[in-house]
């Protein structure tokens, strides 16, 4: 069945004009007539393709520089008419129907991010006509064709020849409609947002009414928590910040799965707390293993050999330049699934390549992220938070013991304090020399977040004397301290907080520990 039985006439109204003279063919082959605007229907015409100007056809010129054409009834009537209502009106005022509309908008997205414009450039961008029609085209999905994705085009054309275009697949071109119209405008209002000096002077609101996020698919995963589990890995359509797990490239390795994404951000973000070369190793979302030294190197070996048992499958995030004699020290002490780092040499790239299925992630430079909201998921809902941001700050710390701690207590109490807001609460690490000795994560008490971590050092033969202790949260009880005192533990940080203050202050002088307050707590669930 010829095309021209179905679709008679099709409307073309678009800004990035890449394939248009395939498409514009494509429907003449097929005895499809063609409507455009004056920018697209004079490069038709300079290619001997024929099209009706919209201005000719309402007998109605575009005007104001161009700012209006197509809002015109004999268009927008084309569009939305109804098939068995509306014959007669279209008789009376000679309106054709339009039974398929290919439009893309002028490039706001572009044009907003060009240094020299001014708003009143950036404005003259905002396609009013394109989103009209597109919206106008896909409300009435059951009669008109709407095509906002080129791609798609020759999908729908077969899809005619074969009278296989049903409902369904009309209202998912229409579903790409709104979405596209969604994003164009959400752009457009988070541009006029920055620029509104009312709105910015009064304080944006951090969490408003409505929220709303958009996100692009970066790339299908492997599968998600289990293996049953389908899942794909979604990034921020216009993401400010690099050096991120989600722009970083992966140039080596299998496919990423769900757990390496979420653990490879825990690893990466942990390791932009420290200035000096560091090493993070996780393991289902919890550091088994950080250290902080001189030389690369160093650091991985004290990370690695922190809990050599729990870095088995791993995650490694660096914060600087991978070498070759780090690359092989990874390679000759442990199974890894995935390496994190700004950039690697050349050479350290060809030692982990006799290992191809190791993941490798380049960032780029990283910096600490200081902006932005963290989501989390609940059933028909969403939870909304600041990131947990903080500036170790220790000139505002409280001593509050009789002893006081030494400069390298209280080095390692910023090294472990750090490190603490990454661990799953309730959280307790243990650490000297910048490096951690033992963690307590996840547990339901306090005390048995304490007792894990002693377990640790006993089974792994830990040497915890002098050693510094982070609680992301306050002691409720003094057993906590009791508890790391018979292990060895020096110095503790916490918040502070609790009604029983004076009585954990009290057991940390009875063990002649240091103790520090940072008032601020680290909870992470």
């Amino acid at each position: 069945m010829p095309l021209s039985n179905i679709i008679k006439n099709a409307l073309i109204s678009v800004s990035d004009k890449t394939d248009i003279l395939k498409i514009a063919k494509t429907l003449i082959k097929n005895r499809i007539n063609l409507f455009s605007t004056g920018g697209t229907s004079t490069i038709l015409k300079k290619h001997k393709i024929p099209v009706t100007e919209i201005s000719d056809y309402t007998k109605f010129p575009e005007i104001m520089d161009g700012r209006v054409k197509t809002l015109h009834p004999k268009i927008m009537g084309g569009i939305l008419r109804r098939k068995n209502q509306d014959q007669e009106i279209m008789k009376l005022y000679n309106i054709n129907p339009i039974d398929i509309v290919i439009v893309n908008f002028y490039p706001f997205e572009k044009e907003k991010d060009i240094k020299k414009n001014n708003i009143d450039n950036i404005i003259n961008n905002i396609d009013i006509g394109g989103p009209t029609l597109v919206r106008a085209a896909a409300k009435n999905y059951k009669n008109v064709i709407v095509i906002v994705d080129f791609s798609d085009f020759n999908f729908v054309i077969n899809s005619i020849i074969d009278n296989t275009l049903n409902t369904e697949k009309r209202l998912y071109l229409a579903t790409k409609a709104f979405e596209y119209t969604s994003r164009y405008e959400k752009n457009i209002s988070q541009y006029f947002l920055k620029k509104n000096t009312f709105h910015v002077n009064h304080k944006k609101k951090l969490f408003p009414k409505e929220i709303n996020f958009s996100f692009i698919k970066k790339q299908d995963l492997r599968y998600g928590e289990n293996q049953h589990q389908k899942a794909s890995f979604y990034i921020e359509k216009n993401i400010l910040q690099s050096g991120t797990i989600s722009t970083a490239n992966q140039i080596q390795g299998k496919s990423l799965s769900y757990n390496n994404i979420s653990d490879a951000d825990i690893a990466l973000e942990c390791a932009k707390e420290f200035k000096d070369p560091a090493c993070v190793i996780v393991k289902h979302q919890n550091p088994c293993g950080v250290a902080v030294s001189n030389h690369l190197l160093n650091s991985y070996l004290l990370a690695y050999n922190a809990d050599s048992i729990s870095a088995f499958g791993g995650i490694i995030a660096f914060n600087s330049l991978v070498n070759e004699d780090t690359a092989q020290a990874i390679i000759e002490k442990q199974f890894v699934e995935v390496i994190i780092a700004p950039n690697i040499t050349t050479l350290a790239l060809k030692i982990l390549q006799k290992k191809q299925n190791i993941r490798i992630l380049i960032t780029g430079t990283i910096k600490k992220n200081k902006i932005g909201l963290d989501l989390k998921r609940v059933t028909n809902g969403l939870l909304v938070q600041e990131h947990d941001f903080y500036d170790t700050n220790d000139e505002k710390w409280k001593f509050v013991t009789k002893r006081r701690p030494t400069e390298k207590e209280l080095q390692d109490a910023v090294f472990c304090w750090k490190v603490a807001r990454f661990v799953k609460s309730n959280a307790i690490v243990y650490g000297r020399n910048q490096t951690t000795i033992s963690i307590g994560a996840g547990q339901m008490s306090r005390i048995d977040s304490t007792k894990l971590a002693n377990i640790k050092v006993k089974d792994q033969d830990r040497d915890v004397i002098g050693a510094t202790m982070a609680s992301d949260a306050f002691f409720p009880f003094r057993d906590g301290i009791d508890s790391a005192a018979l292990v060895g533990i020096s110095c503790i940080i916490q918040p502070g907080g609790s009604i029983r203050d004076s009585e954990i202050i009290k057991a940390a002088n009875d063990h002649n520990l240091a103790m520090i307050f940072t008032n601020k707590r680290h909870f992470k669930h």
